[in-house]
This record gives C-alpha cells, structure tokens and sequence, in this order.
C-alpha cells in the first residue's frame, strides 16, 4: 500500500526564526545548537539536525480537533527550514532508526489504532493500520518522549 509522509509547514515558525534568546524565551521557545548526531529531529524537513545547525525547542498543537484527543507536545524545528519533507513510499532515517508510536485517526479525528514499533517495522505496521478502511490517517510519534514526528497519509 502506497503511503505519503508530511513534515510540517514552516509558515507558523519563521515569527520565531532569528530571535534572540530572551525573545524566543518570551514566545515560549528556546534555541539549541546541535551538539549530537541523531539528537535533535527536526518536524519540518524530518531529519536530524546535523551538529552545529540551530533548532528551536516549541510547543506544538499536532491535533488540534475538538475531541478528547486534541494534543499539544513539544518539538524541534529546524531554524530557518523552509521547504516541508514531502514524499511518497519513503521513510527518513530519522524514523527507521527510532522506536515509534504509529496512531490511526478516523475522519472525525478520533484514535481507532495505534502500536508501538521499531522503526524498520515501519512499512508494515503502516500497512496494516491503512488495512483498516476507518483509518483515515497516522500520526508518528517518537516513542520515548512521545513528540509527534510526521503525518503519514494514504497515497
């Protein structure tokens, strides 16, 4: 089954981008330099940052429905990154080489599956989940924190 991967829109970021610390403090954010390989995964290209590039630690509405699943969590994003990670039947790195949380959502945007899997179970438990027909769409999560990662659809 054909699948599509999102990363975020950078439009409701960029307010944020080249601000000073005390600005960004002021707006809820914070800057880090990337100091680690595979530390710091950016939602808008959906890679890690390579080290020495700044990301910006935010608060993040990844299901902003009116039902009791609307959720806000914590997220990076890559400063200045202006074009969205977009494709078709490709995984990044940055989710096959991390423990996941894959949730189904129906078209009214209530959870009806969800599973904890390795990232090169990817493609199978995305499968599986589409073999639902109510699943409308998946939301990643990065299991040990559980940061929402990227929106996958069908394609």
């Amino acid at each position: 089954m054909s699948f599509r991967i999102t990363g975020l829109c950078p439009q409701p970021f960029q307010h944020l981008f080249g601000l000073d610390n005390e600005a960004l403090r002021e707006r809820g954010a914070i800057r880090y330099v990337a100091d680690r390989e595979a530390q710091f995964p950016d939602r808008i290209e959906v890679r890690d940052a390579k080290i020495g590039e700044a990301v910006l630690l935010v608060n993040y509405t990844h299901q902003p429905a009116d039902t009791p699943y609307r959720a806000s969590h914590a997220i990076f994003v890559l400063e200045g990154a202006q074009v969205p990670y977009d494709r078709r039947d490709e995984v990044p790195d940055v989710l096959r080489r991390r423990v996941l949380s894959l949730r189904g959502f129906d078209a009214s945007d209530m959870m009806v599956d969800g599973d904890v899997v390795d990232g090169t179970a990817f493609e199978s438990e995305v499968e599986r989940m589409f073999g639902n027909t109510s699943v409308a769409y998946i939301q990643a999560h990065y299991a040990k924190r559980g940061c929402y990662a990227a929106r996958i659809d069908r394609a």
